[in-house]
């Protein structure tokens, strides 16, 4: 049984790694090189079809896919992890404050993390959106606050589970710092059941700055999007459908790549 277990991780985390490590490494080098610039025009090449030349085709302004989509991995990439970043941090440090002490402070932020779990994550997003505005720093500061509830009440339950544990006591009878009891002692084991959670919010991040750019209120144009890539290709879908094709399976790659790479994660845990 074992053996079969970590047969399942090892297939599950290699092709996981060997899918996101091939995405990340695009976005990374589309943010310092493109074959074509993301941006620069062409009449006379407007709906190339994919060839060695454009190996995705171009789009209605003549841009070559493929560059534009180097340079939209990239950014979903890095607007992702910014807004997992921000939320699990902010997320991890209520959870462990309020699993800890428990209180009036757990009270409240349970209270206020109920009402933001009471909303549509994506709703709320738009929400926070029309009221800051476009553009990729509301963006990630929106998607951010809407997912740090998820983060708190992981991180909370854990410690809740661990603040008593044998260990514990101990740490506290020998006078060791409610700080380090929080962040050295019970924070690592914490880590297992956070590091499946933070690549599940990075899916669930890279599905929604798409959804948002997708509607124009994300990543804008002319900056190159998998989202607004998809939103430009709509018009065109039976008179040059690899405009939508290239975004869109690079989205399914990426949401494809970071779900088995997190169930290897959590098959080894297990």
């Amino acid at each position: 049984m074992a053996g079969h277990a970590g047969e399942k991780w090892n297939k599950y985390f290699a092709a996981g790694l060997f899918m996101t490590g091939a995405a990340v490494l695009l976005g990374i080098v589309g943010f310092f090189w493109t074959p074509y610039s993301t941006t620069a025009m062409s009449a006379a090449e407007r709906f190339a079809a994919p060839s060695l030349r454009h190996l995705f085709g171009t789009d209605n302004f003549g841009r070559d896919i493929f560059s534009r989509v180097m340079k939209g991995m990239g950014t979903t990439i890095v607007i992702s992890a910014l807004v997992v970043l921000f939320s699990s941090g902010i997320g991890v440090l209520l959870g462990a404050l309020t699993g800890y002490f428990g209180g009036l402070l757990d009270e409240a932020v349970m209270r206020v993390t109920d009402a933001v779990n009471g909303f549509p994550s994506i709703l709320l997003a738009l929400v926070m959106i029309s009221l800051l505005g476009s553009g990729r720093q509301n963006l990630i500061l929106s998607l951010g606050i809407v997912f740090v509830p998820s983060y708190v009440r992981i991180v909370r339950s854990e410690y809740l589970r661990l603040r008593d544990a044998d260990y514990i006591g101990r740490a506290r009878l020998m006078g060791v710092g409610k700080a380090r009891v929080l962040f050295v002692h019970i924070l690592p084991n914490v880590l297992p059941v956070l590091w499946v959670s933070l690549m599940i919010g990075f899916n669930n991040a890279i599905l929604a700055e798409s959804g948002m750019s997708y509607l124009g209120i994300g990543v804008l144009p002319p900056e190159a999007s998998l989202g607004n890539m998809l939103s430009d290709a709509q018009g065109y879908l039976q008179s040059a459908p690899w405009y939508a094709l290239a975004p869109g399976l690079s989205i399914v790659w990426l949401v494809l790549g970071f779900s088995l790479f997190s169930e290897g994660i959590r098959r080894r845990f297990e």
